[in-house]
C-alpha cells in the first residue's frame, strides 16, 4: 500500500462483526452495527512535543485495537476500506 499517515495518525482496517447473535439468530448486513475493533495497517512517525521533538507512537502495524464508535474518517485506498484517525482516538490494544 502506498499510503503513510502523517504525525500521530494511524490507518486501520475494521474487523468484521459477529454474524450471529448470542441466541443464534443470523444478523443481516443491514442490521449490523459497524465494529469498533480493527487492525492497524500503518502508523505515522508520531506527534511533536512543545520542544519540537518527535514522540514515537505506542501503536505498530498489526496491533488489534478498539476505537470509539464515531472515530476516524473512512477512506478507500487501493481498493481497501480504511479508517484514518489520531492515535489518541484509539481506546486500547486488544490482546
Amino acid at each position: 500500500m502506498a499510503f503513510r499517515p502523517l504525525n500521530d495518525r494511524v490507518a486501520l482496517r475494521r474487523l468484521e462483526g459477529e454474524e450471529k447473535s448470542k441466541g443464534g439468530i443470523i444478523i443481516p448486513d443491514t442490521a449490523k452495527e459497524k465494529p469498533q475493533e480493527g487492525e492497524v495497517v500503518a502508523v505515522g512517525p508520531g506527534a511533536r512535543d512543545e520542544q519540537g521533538k518527535r514522540v514515537p507512537p505506542d501503536l505498530k502495524a498489526g496491533d488489534r485495537v478498539l476505537f470509539g464508535k464515531w472515530s476516524g474518517t473512512e477512506v478507500k485506498i487501493d481498493g481497501q476500506d480504511l479508517l484514518i484517525m489520531k492515535e489518541s482516538d484509539v481506546l486500547g490494544i486488544v490482546g
